[in-house]
């Protein structure tokens, strides 16, 4: 099985070669430089990764952060990123390192890719996508947990799942390819390419929700 973080993973480094340190993303206030340096601190940094997922501790990260920064170049941060975790990280356990980046390198990919002034919808192997369907349908309910309203995810097929229980706003159907979906779940839902089914009203405030991990 192609282990398809890796395959993100490399894209992402050339493409970060090609745009350079000052390119935009979609990440508010992280150029291209900013978030080499997210992905180095995440896998490579103990001290800077529980600040990712817990805000209180946020700004020991951003510390962390800094000082990569500090001191490594844009060129030599993107080398490190590209020849993948230490082996003392986590990142490195065969298995445990391809499935908690199956969506993280494909979704910075996105966001630098879909940053720039025009970009093409990638059509992506089955084998991706069905493992992309397998991430978003663990994690859609821990990302859509802001959402305003019940969010249920349906592949272009008809195969669904609940990522969030209908509310008194009712529910809003997201239908798309499972890389769209994981967008959508991640926060990126006005470059997300689905279709949204539900109140119109509902559909609006879902498409404006701030959600994501």
């Amino acid at each position: 099985m192609t282990d398809y973080s890796r395959v993100e993973r490399l894209a992402l480094c050339d493409l970060f070669d090609e745009v350079g340190p000052a390119a935009p993303t979609l990440c508010e206030g992280w150029d291209a430089y900013d978030l080499a340096v997210h992905l180095y601190v995440r896998e490579a940094d103990p001290k800077a990764g529980p600040g990712l997922m817990i805000s209180a501790l946020a700004e020991t990260t951003e510390r962390r952060m800094q000082r990569a920064k500090d001191r490594y170049g844009f060129t030599e941060v993107v080398g490190k990123v590209r020849n993948g975790p230490p082996r003392a990280s986590l990142f490195s356990v065969p298995k445990v390192g391809p499935q908690l980046n199956t969506t993280e390198y494909f979704v910075h990919h996105e966001d630098v890719r879909r940053a720039q002034p025009s970009f093409d919808v990638r059509e992506l192997p089955a084998e991706q996508q069905d493992g992309l369907w397998k991430a978003v349908k663990l994690g859609g309910r821990a990302m859509t947990r802001k959402a305003p309203s019940g969010v249920v995810l349906s592949r272009p097929d008809g195969t669904t799942a609940v990522a969030k229980r209908p509310n008194e706003h009712g529910s809003v159907t997201v239908t798309g390819e499972p890389s769209e979906l994981v967008l959508f779940c991640f926060g990126r839902q006005q470059v997300a390419d689905v279709q949204l089914d539900g109140d119109a009203e509902t559909v609006e405030r879902l498409k404006n929700a701030s959600f994501g991990m």
